[in-house]
């Protein structure tokens, strides 16, 4: 291959020894509180040792030059290899649990792995966990623990050609045939065509079809069929299916998503996941307890995806915070030498608050997910007094940590001027991965105006006197104030202001609502007139929350399971988060909350101190998640900071650069030369 051989180092960029040797705190400290545990942090890393210590050469680029076809196949021989390592590795080092496999297959591991993603990712964690979640013990045995085992492998095919978040408004129909004790699934226009689900072009052989359900001409709700695809000898389409990939897309380039037509396709009744809604031989039905409860669902996905998504944006702050720190440019003073870019404040406020955004979805993430385990106990129990609450703030979060990561993402990209353009970078992936899930799993603004509507409900409820949820708890709180107290610079004021406000947003889209409908609009028009104010309570509903759980997460108990040094440091990283969403939402804010220029001032200086604190500290905490050179597969991003010597690698690596003259110079470029035009 023609490229310069050795050109990277061994040894690490003095810049970035300097940084390390400049943090105030202990970095293993950080990493194991990261992780969990000690030993969860060692486990992760004999993890990739094992897994990554093979990889050949050019593994996290050489993708980037392959064919459409070419990179899928490559994909799937990947995830084959993968598959019995991480399987003995489970069993190795923690049997019986799932952490490995198939853990690695869907958490932040899977990027060093699978660098353009793979088309097993919706199997492991939609498929399998609603086969477990939603299936009775009978069908969790036939079908759970062979997709487990990936001897079955699916996919969850919700959304449709023309249908997205609107689940009601899905058109496949399964029909109940009586006689024969079978469902009949039809796709009865192209716009009803399954569309997106992630494995369904080439992979799965089995899918989760959500569908309209008909007995005897009734329409009985949404249900979930599990429906064969393909032969499992030769993978060829069975009869009745329409099937195959829905083409390139801006990013996720092998996840295989796909497109569905079923006509007359033909199911077992057992076919139909009946933990909770049931249908009889003889066509009787049985309602769920709880019509929401195929919503959790959702609310896994979403619990998922705030936490896939701050790993993302902490992924990118790690590549961009290492390059500023080598990157040298634009003196301070006139006659000065180029300081590290890291040194100018504004890098730094492109940098610093991305740190802690990813620090603060990932942390409410784990509260999250204890409030969904929660959610499933209860439900399990036949309690499904959580699941309207759970899922609108799970609604909130996958709103809020999208928007702000992908923007996040983003603004990374920019601070690391023209070459975090480099494919190379993998800035661009890491957005491409990120940016799908502002719309999967419910668009953003369908689900702010989702939240909406929540919110202006508990609102009228709590009108009427009765004791709002814990959700909206501050309600009652905020309301009982005839005006916000004197501002006190304390987090608790800030957290108390953002609610104060949320209230009276949420008061206002409650008023707004009501003038229009007793003006004469119908309920629908009017909400739809009203979308500004609920998109933009809801927003403020969800940031509340985060800031609320992010602080607790910090100052609580589990605090004291950590070092001075490391709560000073995590106490910064919350000071800059909750003062940057303070100035972020200050023109709601003082709409209703009177701050004098004073503490407008201080909390413009808390911002600069919060950056200049976080300063000696940014590369080494960036250390702390413990990201992998593999999975961050950067060259701007890489633990020894050699940048320039790997992207000039990277540049010799390409295709074409493999040959001196490409074959266009005879056929067309030297006759364009010669011409006389």
């Amino acid at each position: 291959m023609s490229h310069i051989n050795n050109i990277i180092p061994k040894t690490v960029n003095p810049d970035l020894i300097k940084e390390r040797s400049a943090a105030t705190f202990d970095v293993e400290e950080f990493a194991a509180w990261w992780h969990g545990s000690v030993e969860k942090l060692k486990t992760k890393r004999e993890i990739e040792r094992a897994i990554f210590s093979d990889l050949e050469d050019g593994y996290g680029i050489d993708h980037e030059y392959m064919s459409h076809e070419d990179l899928y196949n490559s994909t799937v021989k990947k995830v084959a290899e993968a598959a019995p390592k991480l399987k003995a590795l489970q069993q190795k080092l923690n049997p019986g649990g799932k952490d490995i496999w198939p853990g690695c297959l869907y958490r932040g591991l899977s990027f060093g792995l699978f660098p353009a993603n793979h088309p097993l990712a919706t199997h492991i964690t939609m498929f399998v966990d609603v086969i477990n979640g939603q299936g009775t013990p009978e069908q969790v045995e036939k079908w759970g623990k062979a997709a487990e085992n990936c001897n079955i492998i699916g996919s969850y095919a919700q959304t449709e050609l023309a249908h997205g978040t609107n689940v009601r408004g899905i058109e496949t129909r399964a029909d109940y045939d009586i006689r024969a004790g079978e469902f009949v699934l039809n796709t009865p226009n192209l716009e009803a065509y399954k569309w997106w689900p992630g494995g369904l072009g080439h992979t799965a052989n089995h899918a989760m079809v959500v569908a309209q359900l008909y007995i005897s001409g009734k329409h009985k709700g949404i249900q979930m069929f599990i429906v064969p695809l393909r032969d499992p000898e030769t993978h060829m389409p069975l009869p009745g299916i329409d099937i195959g990939e829905i083409g390139k897309k801006m990013g996720m380039a092998s996840v295989n998503q796909g497109f569905l037509g079923l006509k007359n396709v033909r199911i077992p009744r057992n076919n139909m996941l009946m933990k909770f809604a049931k249908v009889e031989r003889d066509g009787t039905f049985t309602a769920s307890p709880a019509s929401r409860v195929n919503y959790l669902t959702m609310v896994f996905t979403r619990c998922l995806i705030v936490d896939l998504n701050a790993i993302l944006l902490l992924e990118a702050a790690t590549i961009a915070t290492r390059y500023s720190a080598v990157r040298r440019q634009s003196p301070i003073e006139a006659d000065g030498p180029e300081p590290q870019i890291i040194d100018h404040v504004t890098q730094r406020l492109k940098l610093f608050p991305e740190i802690a955004t990813g620090i603060a979805y990932s942390l409410v993430a784990k509260h999250m997910w204890e409030m969904y385990d929660q959610t499933v106990l209860d439900a399990n129990n036949g309690k499904f007094e959580r699941l309207p609450d759970m899922h609108i703030l799970s609604c909130a979060l996958k709103v809020l940590c999208t928007t702000d990561g992908c923007a996040g993402i983003e603004r990374l990209r920019l601070s690391t001027g023209g070459h975090g353009y480099h494919i190379v970078a993998n800035l661009s992936n890491i957005y491409g991965n990120a940016v799908a899930a502002y719309t999967y799993e419910g668009e953003n603004t369908v689900l702010l105006l989702q939240i909406g509507r929540a919110l202006v409900k508990a609102w009228a409820s709590f009108k009427q006197g009765k004791a709002p949820s814990s959700s909206y708890a501050y309600f009652e709180s905020s309301m009982r104030l005839a005006e916000f107290p004197k501002w006190d610079n304390s987090w608790e004021c800030i957290v108390r202001a953002l609610q104060f406000t949320a209230a009276h947003k949420t008061r206002i889209a409650f008023e707004n609502l009501s003038e229009r409908i007793a003006a004469g609009q119908s309920q629908g028009m009017a909400a739809n007139n009203t979308g500004i104010e609920l998109t933009q309570a809801a927003e403020l509903h969800g940031r509340q929350f985060v800031c609320q759980a992010f602080i607790e997460q910090i100052t609580g108990s589990k605090a004291q399971n950590r070092s001075k040094a490391l709560n000073e440091i995590l106490e910064n990283v919350l000071e800059l988060f909750l003062v940057q969403t303070v100035l972020n939402n200050l023109s709601d804010i003082l709409r209703f909350i009177h701050l004098t220029d004073a503490d407008l001032k201080s909390l413009q200086r808390r911002l600069e101190l919060s950056l200049e604190k976080f300063r000696p500290n940014a590369v080494a905490i960036c250390d702390g998640f413990d990201f992998h050179d593999r999975v961050l597969n950067s060259v701007l991003g890489s633990y020894d900071g050699n940048v320039y010597p790997r992207l000039f690698d990277a540049a010799k690596r390409s295709t074409m650069n493999q040959k001196p003259v490409q074959k266009s110079f005879e056929t067309y470029l030297k006759p364009l030369m010669k011409a006389n035009l």
